[in-house]
């Protein structure tokens, strides 16, 4: 299976490398010489995501590899919004609102897409390093000993593009907020536990300033399970593996494990270990099957995994695949926030999305 999409996927791209190849060969009014090399510096940093897929940034140095994967998968979104940009430029063509000149050795056709695509993604990567505060208060007649605040994260994807200097910023921002404990509903690594060791990113969650719970991802299946559980203990994080924390008697919080793994407990069965006078948080990376939480009496279901497509139109393919992709939802008195992320997976831009993370203050009813 995973075969047949690595093959779907190299086709898609290859098809759309060579579309949009074909237009900058066209529409460039350089010689030749530098139209080859405009056209293969560009093929070069899109096909270099397929060595990175493989596993070949272990290999390289550190900032090496960075740079290596900030080009590969950078490229992948420039070269999707160029085959967007394209074809509206070609329909727009075909009904004539442009003129052919555009597109054949044109200057303004060059500047224009140029100016479009430094445009899209300089704001991109802007919004990306713009972390959102989402606020959600919540109620509960159960019993609580006081209010509780609480950060909840997914998707930090820390590794060969998110390196320390930028998780140094998340913790700030995480105990600037003072929280009673930290949540985490997986993908803290990204593909490799390397840049993490390497930096010793580690002793930078350890700076966190109130306990911190989390459950796996599925990044930390790819990066190695045994590895992610290593960073994990070095890091202070106490990892729930279908597995429960009691938290002052009145809050439960049960971490499950990624469904990546298919022999993981049913719902039921580990909510079944939740004193049933706790207010119960179930952190599952992946938000499928929302019923589940519904049908075993969860007071909160936290999720991530989705990103929300990172980018639009993605978030139309994400929000038409998941019940919730994005945001809060309730079914009956369970409710649930599916996080498009604090951090992201590849090229660091956010169209159409945001990168956040979420505060929740939960109090007893009054």
């Amino acid at each position: 299976m995973r075969l047949l999409f690595f093959l779907f996927f190299l086709l898609i791209v290859l098809l759309g490398m060579g579309y949009v190849l074909w237009h900058v060969w066209c529409m460039l009014p350089f010689a030749k010489w530098a139209k080859w090399l405009v056209v293969a510096v560009m093929a070069a940093c899109l096909l270099s995501m397929f060595p990175f897929m493989g596993g070949r940034l272990e290999t390289l140095p550190l900032n090496t590899a960075s740079l290596m994967y900030e080009i590969s998968t950078s490229s992948l979104f420039v070269f999707l919004y160029l085959v967007m940009t394209f074809l509206v430029m070609d329909v727009a063509r075909l009904v004539r609102i442009l003129p052919s000149t555009w597109f054949h050795e044109s200057w303004t056709g060059t500047l224009v897409i140029a100016a479009l695509m430094v445009a899209i993604f300089v704001g991109g990567n802007i919004h990306y390093r713009n972390k959102v505060r989402v606020p959600l208060p919540l109620t509960t007649s159960k019993p609580l000993p006081h209010d509780y605040k609480m950060v909840m994260v997914s998707d930090m994807h820390l590794g060969f593009h998110n390196r320390r200097a930028e998780l140094a910023r998340w913790v700030d921002l995480i105990n600037a907020e003072h929280p009673d404990m930290v949540l985490i509903a997986g993908d803290i690594i990204d593909i490799s536990t390397r840049p993490l060791v390497e930096e010793n990113m580690a002793e930078e969650m350890r700076r966190i300033k109130a306990p911190v719970y989390a459950c796996l991802g599925n990044h930390e299946y790819y990066s190695s399970e045994p590895k992610a559980r290593q960073f994990y203990r070095e890091a202070g994080i106490r990892l729930l593996i279908d597995s429960t924390a009691v938290v002052d008697s009145a809050i439960t919080i049960v971490g499950r494990d990624d469904r990546t793994n298919p022999k993981r407990k049913a719902l039921a069965q580990v909510v079944g270990n939740a004193p049933d006078s706790t207010y119960t948080i179930v952190l599952d990376h992946q938000p499928y099957e929302l019923e589940k939480a519904e049908e075993s009496k969860v007071d909160l279901q936290f999720s991530g995994h989705t990103h929300r497509g990172q980018v639009w139109p993605i978030s139309w393919i994400t929000d038409a695949i998941y019940e919730c992709s994005w945001g809060a939802m309730q079914r009956g008195d369970t409710h649930y926030y599916v996080s498009s992320g604090l951090g992201i997976w590849g090229g660091k831009f956010r169209i159409g999305t945001q990168s956040e993370y979420v505060v929740v203050t939960l109090s007893g009813k009054k």
